[in-house]
Formats: structure tokens, C-alpha cells, sequence
């Protein structure tokens, strides 16, 4: 039977208005007016919530298979959750890696029966590994992860500029995008040398502020932007912290016409370094939370235009690598987790620097839905509501007040720099291609996401 959604305020090509969505099977099939009859179909009318798109989460770190830090079911629950109906998952955090043709396939294995939302795997580039992309392209991955500094993982080695020529070379022509974490070592090797030679106090969030300068970042976008001129080959910088001169040379780059895309991160958003206690390590993440003044100089930068999306970073581990009790910033993981607390606190964001409802339900659709769906090559069958689309659809309640507890955390560990957060806004119901999997605060118990391959 056809199904028909309808809201006073649906997210369409005009804002928010009232409408109603016609879905049959997976696909939306067409948005009639909100009084319009549609006899012999299944009738859900949200009254005046709001109808967004299913959110695209283009950065999480799923940590599947090999790791027990996350996994395809929590953090699948956890996006259904928030919205959220499509995962991209990072290529590092899991054993194997997603380096080759074999580790992709038992990432496929450990997704299977296990996924509640859509999801597709970027693939890695490490030090030693440019044969083994095409296969990868074959395979049907959207596009390629890089590191310019140490991952954190020994299995997912960084690269230079040699070795990001190598894979570059082997990319080009194919359109697909390279991301790189664009920090480079020598600014934050001779940073940490310095604060080594004094009592640096790594219980101190400023001494690991310190230790990641903006300069680590910048320099590596001038490499990223020179060698996307010379191979033609789309570049995405991932969760830029940075603005000053890291914002400078995107600028001048997308005046030049090269093919360089730029993410930032709902953290980087809400928080600030002023604001971090002493040794609360789960405040930990690379490249760092920096100050209220380049916070504010990243929302402006998301407002114009020059950041083109926001996505989360989810990167958990389990309690004991965060060295929580000696609070230590130096020893802890860097990673923040947060799957399935984007909207409300980009939403809550959003009403502090009082933009209106539409304007605010179309940057979040924009921002969140279009811009990660776009980057992967999805956008048109997700990131958006329209004819011929998939039915992925979040129903959301503007103006419900709460503060977060561990209850509302659907990851496995529950570890979070949001547990506390007075919130506005939050998800009722999440549908994935035309059925509903999450409402009244529960997973339906019926994992029907699938891989999302290129094709």
C-alpha cells in the first residue's frame, strides 16, 4: 500500500511548507499539497512537526570488524537515533584496515544483518598501498581516506607528498574524492618538543592546544590544494578546526576553480577551549577544540559558503583509553563521540545565533543531508526530499527542551562532552527508504540497512 506523509512544515524546494509526501515501496513518488485527498493510502500526518530529509553522516568511525570500540549495530542505532539514514564509514579503527580488496570484504561480512541505515565504506590510502586502489574503485567505494600525521593507528600508516602522488596518479580520472586529515607532523612534532622541555601540565587542555598549532593544518592544505591543481583530483579536507590562513588559501583555491571541498564538525561548532576543564579527556579530538573566536570565525565561514558540510568525526573508544581518572590529555585517544546528537545540537546552536525555523531546517538539510550526500556521490537518491528519491525521512520536534543523559546515548560506550547539554529540538521518527525504524525513543528490531555501492 502507498503511503502518504504529511506535515504543516515539510522541507521541499520552497522551505518549509505544508505538504504531503507520497511514498511507494522505498522511493518518494511525489509531494502533493497537505489537503490534498489520498484515498486508499496509509495516511501519517505529523501535524506540525518537521519533515527533513534523512541526514547523510559522511565522517564515523564504526570501528568493524576486528574492534570491539563500536560496531555496525550500536552505531547504526545510534544514527537512527539522531536522523541519521546513511553512514560513511572511515577505512581506519578496524582490523584489517579497508586498505584492499580482501579488508572491504569483511566489512561487508561484519555489516551484514547488523546495519539499521544505509551505509557505505571510503576506502584507505596508507604508505605503501597506490596498487591496490584501482581494485578498490572496482569494488565500488565512493572515495579515499587519507592521514598527513600520525592516525593513531599503526595499521593505518600517514603519507607524504610522494606517496599522496602515487595514489593521486592512480585516482585521477576517476572523479573520486581523496579525503585527507590535514595536519602536518613538523609544526606538531616541534610543538610537543617544546612543551616537553617545560612542566607542561598535560592535565591542562591549553598544553594539548598548544601542542596542535594552526600553522599544522594550514601547511597541509597548501600541499592539498597544489597537488589537486596538478592531478585534477577532487581533494576533501576533513573536520577543518582551523580558520586564519587555513580559510585563506580554500578561498583563493575555489577562486582558481581546483577541486578542493572542505568539511567542520558539529564539535568544533559548539564547544571552545575556554570552556574545557582540566583533564576532561573526553573533550580529546584531532586537530583540537580551539577558542570562541575561531569557532565563530568557522560558523561564518559555514554561512557563506566556504565550508561545504558538517558532519560528526564519531570516533569512540572504550572507557580506559580515554585515561579519564589521570586526566591526562597526552596519554587519552583523541576522538569525540557523538552519533545521534548532531541535529539537536546543531538545531540548539542554530536558535542561539537566532536564525529562523525555515532558514535553519533548510542550512541543517543543506549542511547535513545534501552537502555529505553530494560528497559521496549519493545526493538525488539521498540528502533530499524529492520525486525519485529514497522515502529516508526525519520527523523532528523544534521545540522540545532536554538535557542529555546516558539513556539518550545509543553508542556502545558511553562516554560523551554532550552528556549534561541542555538541548532544543529532537527526532521522534526516523524512516529509512519507506519504512520507519525508529520512534518512541526505540530501534525497531529489524536491521534492514544496506551497503550503498558505487556503481
Amino acid at each position: 500500500m502507498a503511503q502518504a506523509l504529511r506535515s504543516t512544515r515539510v522541507l521541499t524546494g520552497d522551505g518549509l511548507t505544508p505538504a504531503t509526501l507520497i511514498v511507494e515501496g522505498e522511493k518518494i513518488v511525489a509531494i502533493r499539497a497537505w489537503d490534498e485527498t489520498v484515498s486508499a493510502m496509509e495516511l501519517h500526518d505529523f501535524g506540525d512537526l518537521i519533515v527533513l530529509p534523512g541526514l547523510v553522516d559522511s565522517h564515523v568511525h564504526i570501528n568493524d570488524p576486528g574492534r570491539a570500540w563500536e560496531g555496525f549495530d550500536t552505531a547504526t542505532r545510534a544514527a537512527a537515533a539522531g536522523g541519521v539514514t546513511t553512514l560513511v564509514d572511515m577505512p581506519l579503527n578496524c582490523l584489517p584496515e579497508t586498505t584492499n580488496v580482501a579488508a572491504l570484504e569483511a566489512k561487508r561480512a561484519a555489516a551484514s544483518g547488523n546495519a539499521r541505515v544505509d551505509w557505505a565504506p571510503w576506502g584507505g590510502v596508507v604508505r605503501g598501498n597506490a596498487a591496490e586502489l584501482p581494485a578498490l574503485v572496482e569494488a565500488g567505494v565512493p572515495g579515499f581516506k587519507c592521514f598527513m600525521i600520525h592516525s593513531g593507528i599503526d595499521g593505518f600508516c600517514w603519507v607524504n607528498e610522494s606517496d599522496l602522488r602515487l595514489a593521486m596518479k592512480q585516482l585521477r580520472g576517476t572523479g573520486l574524492p581523496l579525503l585527507a586529515h590535514a595536519e602536518l607532523c613538523g609544526p606538531v612534532d616541534e610543538a610537543t618538543q617544546d612543551l616537553k622541555a617545560t612542566p607542561a601540565g598535560w592535565r591542562r587542555y591549553g598544553t594539548y592546544l598548544a601542542s596542535r598549532p594552526q600553522v599544522a593544518e594550514s601547511d597541509a592544505i597548501a600541499l592539498l590544494t597544489t597537488l589537486a591543481d596538478e592531478f585534477t583530483t577532487p581533494v576533501h579536507v576533513v573536520h577543518l578546526s582551523s580558520t586564519g590562513a587555513a580559510l585563506t588559501l580554500l578561498e583563493l583555491a575555489r577562486r582558481r576553480g581546483i577541486p578542493i571541498t572542505v568539511e567542520t564538525c558539529v564539535h568544533y561548532l559548539w564547544f571552545a577551549a575556554e570552556e574545557i576543564p582540566d583533564g576532561a579527556t573526553e573533550y580529546k579530538c584531532a586537530p583540537p577544540i580551539r577558542r570562541a573566536e575561531n569557532r565563530e570565525r568557522l560558523w561564518r565561514a559555514l554561512e557563506d559558503g566556504l565550508i561545504d558540510l558538517v558532519a560528526t568525526d564519531h570516533s569512540p573508544c572504550p572507557p580506559e583509553m580515554k585515561h579519564r581518572e589521570e586526566g591526562r590529555f597526552d596519554l587519552a585517544w583523541g576522538g569525540i563521540a557523538s552519533l545521534g546528537l548532531a541535529l539537536p545540537v546543531m538545531w540548539t546552536a542554530m536558535h542561539q545565533r537566532r536564525y529562523n525555523t525555515n532558514d535553519a531546517a533548510e542550512r541543517i538539510a543543506k549542511w547535513m543531508a545534501a552537502g555529505p550526500a553530494r560528497l559521496a556521490g549519493i545526493y538525488g537518491q539521498k540528502g533530499i526530499l524529492a520525486p525519485g528519491a529514497d522515502a529516508d525521512i526525519a520527523i523532528f520536534d523544534p521545540d522540545t527542551t532536554w538535557s542529555v543523559t546516558e539513556s539518550d546515548l545509543h553508542f556502545r560506550h558511553k562516554i560523551s562532552p554532550y552528556l549534561g547539554a541542555m538541548l532544543c529540538g529532537r527526532v521522534e521518527e526516523t524512516w529509512l527508504r519507506g519504512q520507519r525504524i525508529f520512534h518512541s525513543g526505540q530501534c525497531e528490531n529489524n536491521p534492514r540497512g544496506r551497503e550503498l555501492v558505487r556503481t
